[in-house]
C-alpha cells in the first residue's frame, strides 16, 4: 500500500501573525500589509483562535464609506453593513473559526478549504491553541517532490506489491510528476488498482501504463 500520506504539520506555517480580539482595525490593515497575508487569525492570551478576519471583512467598511444603502441592500447585506460599522477584530471576525488540526492529512485540509471556499485555514491543537497556519500554497508544495522518490515509491509500494517477479516485469518512470509503468503483467485485472494506488501516492501528477497486450488502466 503507498506509504503514510504528508500531514498538515508538515507544510504549514508556524510564524504565525495574529491580533488580538481588541485589535483596532488601522492596526489589521497594518498587520496584514507588513506580514503580506490576508488574512489574520484572532486570538485570546492564551493563543486559543477566536475567529478570523480577512481582508473581505475590512473592505465593507470602504464600500458604504460614502454611500447611503437603499433598503433593498440594508436588508441583502446586513453583515456587511454591520461590519462596515465596525472597528476591532472582536467585531469584524468570522466565528467561529473554521480551522485543521495538525495531523489532518492534505487531502482533508484541501477539501475542508474547496468546500468553504476559502485560502487558508488556521491549524490548532486539541485544546484549540493556533499551532500554525496552512494555505492553498502549503498543500500544493507535495507536487514539488522530486521524481526520483516518486518512483522509488511507486516501486515500493505499489508494484513490488502488486506485480511480484518473476511472474511480472514492470519498470516505473516519473518525468516532472508523471508515472508511467512498463512492461508485463501477468495478471491484468490488477492494473485498475495499481491506477487508483500509484495516483494516490503524494506529488503524483497524472500516470499511465504502456503494458504488454491491451490493457484498460480505468477498469
Amino acid at each position: 500500500m503507498p506509504g503514510s500520506p504528508h500531514i498538515v504539520s508538515d507544510v504549514m506555517t508556524r510564524d504565525v501573525a495574529t491580533v488580538g480580539r481588541d485589535a483596532a482595525f488601522k492596526d489589521i490593515v497594518r498587520t496584514m500589509q507588513d506580514r503580506k497575508v490576508s488574512a489574520l487569525p484572532v486570538v485570546d492570551g492564551g493563543r486559543r483562535v477566536l475567529g478570523v478576519v480577512s481582508e473581505a471583512d475590512l473592505l465593507p467598511k470602504e464600500e458604504f464609506r460614502d454611500s447611503d444603502p437603499d433598503r433593498y441592500t440594508q436588508l441583502r447585506r446586513l453583515s456587511d453593513l454591520a461590519k462596515a460599522g465596525s472597528v476591532t477584530a472582536g467585531e469584524l471576525m468570522t466565528s467561529p473559526a473554521l480551522t485543521v488540526g495538525p495531523g489532518e492529512t492534505l487531502a482533508q485540509a484541501a477539501r475542508t478549504m474547496a468546500r468553504a471556499r476559502v485560502k487558508r485555514l488556521p491549524v490548532v491543537d486539541d485544546t484549540g491553541r493556533l499551532a500554525g497556519v496552512v494555505s492553498r500554497a502549503d498543500l500544493l508544495k507535495v507536487f514539488l517532490r522530486d521524481d526520483t522518490d516518486i518512483a522509488e515509491e511507486v516501486r515500493r509500494e505499489v508494484v513490488a506489491y502488486l506485480f511480484p517477479a518473476p511472474q511480472s516485469a514492470i519498470r516505473v518512470e516519473v518525468r516532472e510528476g508523471v508515472v508511467t509503468l512498463r512492461g508485463r503483467v501477468r495478471d491484468t485485472s490488477l492494473v485498475p488498482v495499481a491506477a487508483r494506488l500509484v495516483r494516490a501516492v503524494e506529488g503524483v501528477v497524472d500516470m499511465g501504463f504502456e503494458l504488454d497486450g491491451p490493457v484498460d488502466p480505468t477498469g
